[in-house]
C-alpha cells in the first residue's frame, strides 16, 4: 500500500493548527489496512456523533466535527485534549468501494473502514505449463 499520510512529528499533545477563524485540533489516527479494506481509527474523546462528519470525495477521506469543552467548572493543571473544532484528512491511493464505507463512534474511537473494490483486492494468477 503507498503510504497514504506522512508520518507526523512531535509529542502526545493534540496538534493544533491555528487559522483566521480559531484554532483547529488534529486528532490522532491509525490506519491499519487488510486484504479487504483500509481501517482508519480516529481518537475523537468527546466526540457525540451528531457533531461528527465525516466525507470521502475525490479519493479523500475526510474527519470534520466539534468537541465541546468539558470540565469548565476546573482550572486544569495540564490538558493534552483538543477542545473545539478539529480536521482532518486523508488522500487515499487505494481503490475503494465509496458505497460500501461505513463509520463508528464507540467510547471515543471512531473506526471507519473502506472496503476495498474488487478490482484492488489481492487476487492469485494461475500459471499454465506449456
Amino acid at each position: 500500500m503507498a503510504e497514504m499520510v506522512k508520518k507526523e512529528e512531535g509529542g502526545d499533545v493534540a496538534t493544533v493548527e491555528r487559522t483566521r477563524t480559531g484554532a483547529t485540533y488534529v486528532p490522532r489516527c491509525d490506519i491499519v489496512e487488510t486484504k479487504d479494506a483500509l481501517l482508519v481509527y480516529g481518537d475523537l474523546p468527546g466526540v457525540k456523533p451528531e457533531d461528527l462528519d465525516v466525507r470521502f470525495e475525490n479519493e479523500r477521506l475526510i474527519l470534520h466535527g466539534k468537541v465541546e469543552p468539558r470540565h469548565q467548572e476546573r482550572e486544569f493543571v495540564y490538558g493534552e485534549y483538543g477542545i473545539g473544532d478539529f480536521y482532518r484528512e486523508f488522500q487515499v491511493y487505494e481503490d475503494v468501494d465509496a458505497e460500501k464505507i461505513s463509520a463508528e463512534l464507540k467510547d471515543g474511537v471512531l473506526c471507519i473502514r473502506l472496503p476495498k473494490s474488487e478490482a484492488a483486492k489481492p487476487r492469485k494468477i494461475e500459471v499454465k505449463a506449456d
